[in-house]
């Protein structure tokens, strides 16, 4: 009986800390650290234009990436980050193995997308443009994502902090190799990103 009143009122007060939870899209209001995305909520979006008609939208399924974020200085936190370029779902199997093959990204011999950050200029409160440096098919060459923090807080189920970004931008598949199927295919890529990054309660 005990255990069970325990439980109920734990179960209480974490719905009550959900309904209440509110979050700051000020860097200033949010602590600094090391934090890394938190892999349920990481979406890695991408279209292109199909024969005119629409943007083809695919997607990869997983990632890895660490956030050094500096709230009183915004502009010279840094973000590194891993797609596992085989995880790229077209919804449509026959057309996923076509794009991991050898015609596209030949993921067998560049299994990895990398992007590190270099730098960050605000232009806003909450957003800014950051640059930095796109490696895909063994090539490497600059972009810039439009960043915005939608919110940060603790967790109200982990207690863990918690900070939510949306990046946005485009890029020439061209530029890194990639130019079969042109004009079937659009070069230009749009990128949508809605990542979380989490950094742990210490232990204790």
């Amino acid at each position: 009986m005990v255990t069970m009143l325990l439980a109920l009122i734990a179960s209480s007060c974490t719905a009550v800390r959900v309904v209440t939870h509110t979050t700051s899209d000020d860097p200033v209001d949010l602590p600094a650290g090391v934090y890394h995305v938190d892999p349920p909520h990481c979406s890695i979006t991408f279209d292109v234009d199909h024969l005119g008609y629409s943007r083809f939208t695919m997607r990869f399924d997983r990632a890895s990436a660490q956030l050094d974020f500096t709230p009183q200085a915004p502009e010279i936190s840094r973000v590194t980050a891993v797609i596992d370029a085989s995880s790229l779902d077209t919804n449509v199997a026959a057309l996923d193995r076509l794009v991991k093959g050898i015609d596209l990204l030949d993921v067998e011999h560049f299994p990895e997308i990398r992007f590190a950050s270099k730098t960050l200029q605000r232009t806003g409160k909450n957003s800014g443009v950051m640059t930095g440096a796109l490696t895909i098919h063994g090539e490497t060459r600059p972009v810039s994502l439009t960043v915005t923090l939608n919110g940060g807080a603790p967790n109200p189920l982990t207690g863990d902090d918690t900070l939510g970004f949306t990046a946005t931008g485009t890029f020439d598949r061209a530029d890194f190799g990639l130019t079969n199927w042109y004009p079937a295919v659009g070069t230009t890529l749009h990128v949508v990103i809605q990542v979380e990054f989490v950094k742990p309660r210490p232990a204790g």
